[in-house]
């Protein structure tokens, strides 16, 4: 963007992650083995309200809180470098494009937060039960709104991103949950209906998101904040964890 300029750029920039898209499609489909047809767990179902009815109880109270903390997440999401380029131009005087690497910048610092919890906070998990990662996870989604709702700098916005990347701390972790919490002969059809549910009913954050954002900024993070502390408590007081052994 920098170099070519917000329009050029931004279509360069498409194109180049359109790329590494079909480059990570064809390295999946080579490195990544099929499981032998017949396997149980990958039994196929064709009738999602069966499935739903097969659901477990913890699952379904496990779904709850994800779709609540998805809301907390994607109301704001498509607008967070708005937030972040209009408040480098107001409070830093930057221009459109220096503002748009910033965020860039902002992005790095994001994914390399994420990709350094994955091991780590699987290992514990392991050792210690999923349920207190996975509700640390889901607080970390619930603060970031609010951190970014008071960051108008950009040594504001740095722990902001760090503590956005950090909401991927136990996220490997709830998709075992949902593994754990799946019938044993259901397990891949399961964990299909479970984000087919999810993301259907969250697709509309983003546009009642737009809807608040239109109306004011602030009132968009503040509700997205009220939703992140609705899907935390509840799967603090409604999940379950399947320890070593399957012991909950």
């Amino acid at each position: 963007i920098l170099t070519w300029g917000v329009s050029a750029g931004i279509k360069l920039a498409f194109l180049f992650a359109v790329a590494l898209a079909v480059t990570a499609i064809v390295l999946q489909q080579k490195l990544i083995e099929d499981d032998a047809p017949g396997d149980g767990a990958n039994r196929a179902e064709k009738n999602p309200a069966r499935l739903w009815r097969q659901m477990s109880p913890d699952l379904r109270a496990l779904l709850t809180s994800d779709i609540l903390i998805r809301f907390c997440e994607r109301i704001p999401d498509a607008l967070v470098i708005l937030w972040v380029t209009d408040n480098l131009i107001a409070h830093q005087q930057m221009t459109l494009e220096r503002a748009a690497f910033w965020f860039g910048v902002l992005s790095v610092i994001e994914n390399v937060t994420a990709v350094l919890c994955y091991v780590p906070v699987a290992h514990m998990a392991d050792r210690f039960g999923k349920k207190p990662f996975v509700a640390i996870t889901f607080g970390f989604f619930t603060l970031f709104p609010l951190a970014l709702m008071f960051s108008h700098t950009l040594w504001m916005l740095v722990p902001a991103f760090i503590l956005r990347g950090l909401k991927e701390f136990g996220e490997p972790t709830r998709k075992a949950l949902i593994m754990d919490l799946a019938p044993e002969d259901r397990k891949a059809a399961m964990f299909g209906l479970y984000y087919l549910v999810r993301d259907v009913v969250v697709s509309f954050a983003a546009l009642g998101g737009a809807f608040l954002w239109m109306i004011r900024p602030e009132l968009a993070l503040w509700c997205a904040f009220g939703f992140g502390v609705l899907g935390t408590a509840w799967f603090i007081l409604r999940g379950r964890d399947l320890m070593l052994g399957g012991k909950s």
